[in-house]
């Protein structure tokens, strides 16, 4: 007789390779809901119901602006380029009527939101140097992206610009 010599059949180690690729899955998985959630900043729609209520609203007070004709330019630019530190900018912003005559006379304010991030929210006055340019420091805390709404009143005449800009 002859010694019994123990031989694996071809393929046994397939069932392994289905596991490992599971295993694999079920980790890089793991990673991305750990991620997601302890990533999560917070950011949402604040009072989205009342703003849901005021669309036609909303879409009145952007037509009765698209009726105004103002052309609005929105400038924002490194304050001092020179120091890497601070992200302060100069925020220029100029209104001229459907003529090309520069409007006067508003309060402007410019609201700047981090997208990104909660937390470095913040709000200028702008001051009007020239008839229809109005300008603001704006000492933004942190470089990258922000939402600037940009509002000027004057009476019952409200302009509202939305513009994300980017802070070196």
């Amino acid at each position: 007789m002859s010694a019994m010599t123990s031989t694996r059949r071809p393929g046994w180690w397939y069932p392994f390779i289905f596991v490992g690729v599971f295993l694999v899955v079920l980790a890089i998985n793991l990673i991305m809901a750990y991620s997601a959630v302890h990533t999560f900043s917070g950011l949402q729609t604040e009072d989205a119901y009342e703003k849901g209520l005021e669309f036609n609203k909303i879409l009145a007070q952007r037509r009765a602006q698209a009726e105004l004709g103002w052309k609005v330019e929105a400038v924002l630019l490194p304050h001092d380029a020179a120091n890497t530190e601070r992200h302060d900018a100069d925020l220029t912003v100029s209104y001229a009527d459907r003529a090309g005559h520069p409007v006067a006379g508003l309060t402007v304010t410019a609201r700047m939101v981090r997208p990104a991030r909660s937390g470095h929210d913040l709000s200028v006055s702008l001051v009007e140097r020239e008839p229809g340019k109005y300008v603001a420091l704006v000492p933004l805390p942190l470089p990258g992206q922000w939402d600037m709404t940009v509002r000027a009143d004057r009476g019952d005449v409200r302009y509202k610009l939305e513009q994300r800009v980017l802070v070196p």
